[in-house]
């Protein structure tokens, strides 16, 4: 009887193995060749399909586990399509397999995250600090602080969320400083804004959203796609010629409308890890460069937000220090297989 070989979705035409980065495909070789040329398609596929159809994605990155599980590469393409689809239980136990088999340590952020989504928020929190004691890239710091307020905000302990999001921002940030930010610095004044809008404060949300509409013309933050969807609702069959001059302002006349969208309530993603460019975004009034406030250091944030709870920062780890990276370009690197069975951990307890 002939050996039944792992099923999986049907391949696209256009996924071509030599697309994988060369990384991967040397760490293909070990496999059998009809084998190897099946895997690498699935990972072209995986990642082909990962924004426009990320379910399907995410089954041809198991298809492709199915026939390689010791490939580190495939290990890490199921933990980030499965991120991307929603199954954050999988997500987390294969980045950890991923992390184990590697040493990398990149995927911190997305790692807490899934704790967040799992309804773990101390779980991600002691990730996030644990994470921040590396000292990280200044682009791991962004999703990291992301992830450190929106556990704060699943706590119910929203002054603590925006506090971590003040102090990211360079503390006592303030609307008129979004003079010039990259995208990191626009997506946690995002965050803020929600926040803010959230607690109540909407006239002050509503000056956040129009500074960061300001500075962001390519609309990266989703911002102008928001407020300007419910402006055209607001103005079909009605022509005010007296508000002109307010709808062209962009944000700030419809930021106090807005429906809340709180981005630290739900996952932050994985949009703004490693692999995401920093866009140097100009004032269109054209002040000078932002200054967001004084520099705060990460423990003094740590001692403000323990204070403000009335409780110690959460126990820590010193780990590697290591640059975040998305899985976008290609699966991932190569990485030696794995000695033997055994490679997942269950879920943090």
């Amino acid at each position: 009887m002939a050996e039944r070989r792992p099923s999986g979705p049907e391949l696209p035409e256009w996924a071509d193995v030599r697309e994988l980065d060369p990384a991967v495909r040397t760490a293909l070789r070990g496999l059998e060749s009809r084998n190897a040329e099946t895997v690498g398609r699935h990972l072209v596929a995986a990642g082909g399909l990962l924004r426009e159809d990320p379910e399907l994605a995410l089954e041809h990155a198991r298809a492709a586990r199915d026939r390689a599980s010791r490939i580190a590469a495939v290990r890490e393409a199921v933990g980030v399509a499965a991120y991307h689809a929603s199954d954050f239980a999988e997500a987390a136990r294969e980045l950890r397999a991923y992390r184990r088999m590697t040493g990398d340590e990149s995927y911190r952020a997305v790692l807490a995250d899934c704790e967040r989504a799992l309804g773990r928020p101390d779980n991600a929190l002691r990730l996030v600090h644990e994470a921040l004691d590396a000292n990280p890239e200044p682009d791991e710091v962004v999703e990291l602080r992301l992830v450190e307020a929106g556990a704060r905000h699943d706590l119910n302990e929203l002054p603590a969320a925006l506090l971590v999001l003040e102090a990211a921002l360079g503390g006592r940030p303030t609307p008129g400083g979004l003079g010039r930010a990259d995208l990191g610095q626009l997506r946690l004044a995002t965050a803020y804004a929600d926040l803010l809008e959230e607690q109540g404060d909407g006239e002050l949300a509503a000056e956040w959203f129009g500074a960061i509409a300001a500075v962001d013309p390519d609309d990266l933050t989703g911002v102008s796609t928001r407020f300007g969807d419910e402006d055209g609702d607001e103005d079909d069959g009605e022509d005010d010629g007296d508000d002109t001059d307010e709808q062209r302002g962009g944000a700030e006349a419809a930021g106090a409308q807005a429906e809340p969208q709180v981005q630290v309530q739900a996952p932050v993603g994985v949009e703004g890890e490693g692999a995401t460019p920093q866009h140097e975004l100009i004032d269109a009034t054209g002040d000078e460069e932002f200054d967001l406030g004084d520099a705060v250091e990460p423990d003094d944030v740590e001692a403000e937000v323990a204070e403000l709870l009335g409780e110690a920062p959460p126990a820590r780890a010193v780990l590697e220090a290591d640059h975040s990276r998305l899985f976008q370009e290609a699966p991932g690197q190569a990485a030696d297989e794995d000695p033997g069975p055994g490679e997942q951990d269950p879920p943090t307890n």
